[in-house]
């Protein structure tokens, strides 16, 4: 599931490739005829993102709302478009470029009421000038779950996904097993702002690179990782790799139904 570094970004292009003007809406799968009927030639006038939810808002008063989930696809190009694919859940195009989603778990047109209402169930994102990062630590301060676990549920923080969870936790030197009422205020001051860093860098590069300057594969005369991913980690999906700090296994599990990574030298209990 893309984090939200991706949607942000996403955001940023609908943005630039669709704001201010008055794109065809059709939607060829045939699951959001009625809606795209209605937006159709309608101004786009916001682009907004919360965490992993992305908002495209039309004439100031609607709101398409759309979650990617594992499978959701977005596709950009110029004009002229070509013919779409059954396939296509909701295409947007004007004189000079269009976008298909495919495969998202939610495309919905919603109110405005209904869009503050997704909201207000989500925790502060890193990615938004208006986020708290207090009401987050608050909820985790109080908690008895793993830190590795809360940082993945998003009604206590928006946006985080499994890399930037396992990578912060371990550029912290903090056990994803530790109870969240363990965690320190500095602690938690010290993973939000370096979580403030890595998801701009996301937006900014496109990718998850998380490694210091340091540690890159020319610093340390290591080959450069490979992986559909991308990126450059310390413990992703590096399991029984050597750690690039200690020289350490990394290890993995599963908590809370995803993959944990994390090295126990380093991040000791």
């Amino acid at each position: 599931m893309p984090e939200g570094h991706t949607i942000h970004r996403l955001a940023k292009d609908y943005a630039k490739k669709f704001l201010g003007t008055h794109p065809r809406a059709t939607s060829p799968q045939g699951k959001f005829s009625d809606a795209a009927e209605l937006l159709t030639g309608a101004e786009l006038t916001h682009t907004e993102a919360h965490g992993k939810h992305l908002f495209l808002g039309f004439r100031d008063t609607d709101w398409v709302h759309i979650h990617l989930g594992l499978f959701g696809k977005v596709a950009f190009g110029d004009a002229p478009a070509p013919p779409p694919t059954d396939t296509v859940r909701l295409r947007l195009a004007n004189n000079t470029s269009y976008v298909d989603l495919r495969g998202p778990t939610t495309c919905a047109l919603i109110t405005d009421p209904e869009k503050h209402a997704i909201h207000d169930r989500l925790g502060p994102d890193p990615l938004r000038e208006d986020a708290d990062p207090r009401s987050a630590y608050r909820r985790i301060s109080r908690s008895r779950t793993t830190i590795a676990a809360l940082l993945m549920d998003q009604k206590v923080i928006a946006g985080v996904g499994n890399v930037y969870r396992a990578e912060v936790l371990f550029r912290h030197h903090i056990d994803p097993y530790r109870a969240g009422k363990d965690v320190t205020p500095a602690e938690w001051d010290a993973i939000w702002t370096d979580l403030v860093h890595l998801m701009h860098e996301g937006v900014r590069n496109n990718r998850i690179d998380t490694v210091r300057p340091e540690h890159t594969p020319e610093a340390m005369g290591r080959p450069p990782r490979v992986d559909d991913h991308g990126g450059e980690v310390y413990v992703y999906r590096r399991a029984t790799q050597p750690c690039h700090l200690c020289g350490g296994e990394i290890r993995t599990a599963g908590l809370a139904a995803r993959n944990l990574f994390w090295c126990p030298a380093c991040q000791q209990a």
